[in-house]
């Protein structure tokens, strides 16, 4: 089978899986968007009641007990089990909690939801004992099993929490070799991909579409094939540091994922994605807290890369709190970041977070390239002091909750020049539906250029940092204003036009003169 023949039937697979959590949404009467946390939630509840059991069952098989099944085995019985499960894999789940046996009798628990709630309680309270205590507690917050918002009375509710159950039941992700977590965190991410684009802006906010993350991940490995771990300052859903996984590998990442999110739903997000990629407990640390005001991992060793979609002119204290301005994260630049727009505090603050040898790739609204008053002064000092490597100006119409073109911003420490490679990248795009899309030779172009900083004519242009903090330029870092635009006007040869029009003006005149004869002639042939 052919990379194209597996990528076809995998994409077949994922609509099967959306279409069942589409009518799971119907059954709900709730928005797709509202109701992911539904749907994500049972597939996490699936997925990890799976893998549990599959971790289990492997043990005995080994141990020569070929036909032990932990789901069929009593409470009684696997109790004893109970801590050094919770070491090695982090939680615990009884045999009559998986989800498989609560499946079983779902359609006739008159208290469903009383059944889901402690066994979700149970699974939440199990690592309280351990190292996974962070990553599990309030876990299954938004999965609400007494939302009059899916039902008005406990029998509806009841009955659209079956409906959930059996229809992740039904979805295909299992092969042949029982739990595959990559079909999982994959079937997680379609999901969120097309929640998100129904959602429209509301969605996009906390989404980045995988050829964006996809690049972003590549721009700040350039030069590298293993990392300490990954950090994202505002990591949503969790799509930009798994994609580095993707790109690296598990094992080329030593020490993991770390992230911070406000939002608490899709803080919750975050956690099951990571779970369902596989990612052991022990390897990844998102905590949910404001970043700019509250900042997490304060004490840890620096991130050799960061990667990060921040929101776009997110308001936030700024200077309305006076300890800002001493923060370490903000005081090298001598300005705060405007109080009606937090960009510019999202990238000294991974600025501060990047180790010495690292990397960070940073979306960025294109307006605090160019803006004046503290924006400008919080580049100049980015740029004096050669933090900026890369600035590269993407397509419209990439996000689905920004239709303009936006950036990149590349920071280094360890720069071994002292220039700006600027990249114009607004033509690199195939058309999708409604949307543009980076390619594989879209993303290859953009990767290379930046990896090389070389000149190309319309496309890049090495620029030195006195150059761009010169009098005329005063610390602008617009792509536009270093790259050349092609004329892709079609150009017309005056010569060759006054020639063209010099041939039709005579060919005019012997036809007027020639119609002006026939005239003649019959005005006489009338007389």
């Amino acid at each position: 089978m052919t990379d194209n023949q597996k990528q076809q039937e995998r994409d077949e697979l994922f609509r099967k899986i959306y279409k069942i959590a589409t009518d799971l949404v119907h059954a709900g009467h709730v928005s797709e968007w509202d109701f992911k946390s539904y749907v994500l939630g049972t597939m996490f509840y699936r997925y990890i009641s799976e893998n549990f059991t599959a971790y289990i069952n492997e043990g005995e098989h080994a141990a020569g007990n070929k036909d032990f099944d932990y789901s069929k085995m009593s409470d009684k019985d696997a109790e004893p089990a109970r801590e050094g499960l919770v070491q090695e894999k982090g939680f615990f789940i009884l045999p009559s909690e998986l989800f498989c046996n609560i499946l079983a009798g779902a359609d006739k628990d008159e208290n469903l939801n009383e059944t889901l709630k402690r066994v979700f309680n149970n699974i939440e309270s199990s690592a309280a004992s351990g190292e996974a205590e962070s990553d599990f507690a309030g876990l299954f917050d938004d999965f609400d099993v007494n939302s009059k918002a899916i039902g008005e009375t406990v029998a509806k509710r009841n009955k659209v929490l079956a409906a959930l159950l059996n229809g992740v039941a039904q979805m295909p992700l299992l092969t042949a070799d029982g739990v595959n977590a990559d079909l999982f965190g994959d079937a997680y991410e379609y999901l969120m991909s097309m929640y998100a684009a129904n959602a429209g802006k509301k969605g996009g906010q906390y989404f980045t579409p995988p050829d964006v993350s996809e690049l972003l991940a590549r721009l700040g490995t350039i030069g590298k094939t293993r990392i300490n771990k990954v950090y994202d300052p505002a990591c949503g859903s969790g799509s930009l540091l798994l994609k580095v996984e993707k790109v690296l590998g598990k094992d080329n990442i030593e020490r993991g994922f770390f992230g911070q999110e406000i939002d608490l739903t899709v803080y919750n997000l975050c956690r099951i994605n990571m779970f369902l990629h596989n990612i052991e407990f022990d390897k990844f640390s998102i905590v949910r807290e404001d970043t700019l005001i509250s900042p997490q991992h304060w004490d840890d060793q620096p991130f050799e890369l960061i990667v990060s979609n921040p929101p776009f002119s997110r308001p936030w204290d700024g200077d309305k709190n006076p300890l800002l301005i001493n923060d370490p994260r903000f005081s090298p630049a001598g300005v705060l970041a405007p109080v009606s727009k937090g960009d510019m505090a999202f990238i000294m603050h991974s600025l501060s977070w990047l180790a010495s040898n690292g990397a960070a790739a940073i979306v960025c609204f294109p307006g605090i390239m160019y803006r004046g008053g503290a924006e400008q002064k919080i580049r100049k000092y980015l740029v004096d002091n050669n933090f900026v490597d890369a600035v590269v100006q993407l397509p419209s119409n990439l996000f689905l909750n920004v239709t303009i073109s936006v950036d990149i911003m590349v920071l280094r420490k360890n720069k071994t020049d002292n220039a700006v490679l600027f990249v114009d990248a607004s033509g690199e795009f195939v058309k999708v539906t409604k949307n543009n899309r980076l390619s594989d030779a879209n993303i290859n172009r953009i990767v290379s250029s930046v990896a090389e900083r070389k000149d190309e004519q319309y496309f890049s242009r090495l620029v030195p940092n006195a150059e761009v903090g010169n009098e005329h330029n005063n610390y602008n870092l617009s792509v536009s204003t270093y790259v050349e635009q092609e004329d892709t006007r079609e150009k017309i040869d005056i010569i060759e036009l006054n020639k063209n029009i010099k041939e039709i003006v005579e060919r005019e005149q012997v036809l007027r003169e020639a119609i002006d004869k026939i005239i003649a002639e019959i005005e006489v042939d009338e007389i």
